[in-house]
């Protein structure tokens, strides 16, 4: 069932993706690129965005750090001064490292609040009186697989991941009523700079070419929640309704934890 407009057409759209110097987001945005998408690609690491320019003429790269405001504001008016709207915004920064509560270190903890949700807010703050004028648009926030309960070594990670999903959630109720669009991504294993730190075997591990396949899908579609592998986050979603007894066992039979 569609619960947002379908994106049929990608020739022309505007879409705009933050975090898309590696992994899913440049993936994603090469993708939309090749089917006929402006792109707009942002993130910390200039060299990059300019690279992705140099690769696929006619994208455009505003460098940004998503922690500060005034940046994402003032990258999101050079968007809108050159193409004059934003009809996809894509929130695909984030960053990652293992811990738990034996190792707790405060500043990493709220450096990936910073970066996985405060982002994610100052996006809304440029991005929504945006959509709300044209009544049209997208927005997609990139969560995780982890944002669904709590996974062994993800205490930094987890509930920033679960915090988006919450979060898009209730922008979907708000924002379905005025035309715009609104999905969650909650990708599982993605072969990235981020899942390179893992020490153990991560399972049904995909390619970000394959996840941005899924995301480009999902829109299509109109689906809310696009989440993938399927044989992955399925099982998952289905620990999401057992009983915390039967959940705990199962994350130590699964990891060791």
């Amino acid at each position: 069932m569609a619960l947002n407009p379908r994106i049929t057409d990608w020739n022309g759209q505007v879409v705009w993706l933050v975090g898309a110097s590696t992994g899913i987001g440049r993936a994603t945005a090469a993708l939309l690129h090749a089917r006929g998408a402006q792109v707009v690609v942002s993130a910390r690491h200039a060299k990059a965005l300019a690279a992705f320019e140099a690769e696929r003429p006619g994208s455009l790269g505003v460098p940004l750090d998503a922690t500060d405001k005034e940046a994402v504001h003032a990258a999101c008016e050079v968007v809108r001064n050159r193409f004059g709207r934003i009809d996809l915004a894509m929130y695909c920064a984030g960053t990652y490292q293992a811990m738990r509560a034996t190792s707790f270190k405060l500043d990493e903890v709220l450096h990936h609040q910073r970066v996985n949700y405060e982002g994610a807010l100052h996006l809304l703050d440029a991005m929504l009186p945006v959509l709300m004028a044209q009544r049209s648009g997208h927005l997609s926030l990139v969560s995780s697989v982890a944002g669904y309960r709590g996974l062994p070594q993800a205490l930094a990670y987890g509930p920033t991941k679960a915090a988006l999903i919450n979060l898009a959630d209730i922008l979907y109720m708000d924002l379905r009523p005025l035309g715009i669009g609104v999905s969650v991504v909650n990708p599982g294993f993605v072969e990235t700079p981020m899942t390179a730190v893992n020490e153990f075997k991560m399972p049904a591990l995909i390619t970000p070419e394959e996840a941005a396949r899924q995301i480009v899908a999902g829109w299509e579609a109109g689906r809310f929640e696009i989440h993938f592998p399927k044989r992955f986050t399925l099982w998952l979603k289905a620990l999401r309704h057992v009983s915390d007894a039967m959940y705990f066992r199962a994350m130590k039979r699964a990891t060791g934890l």
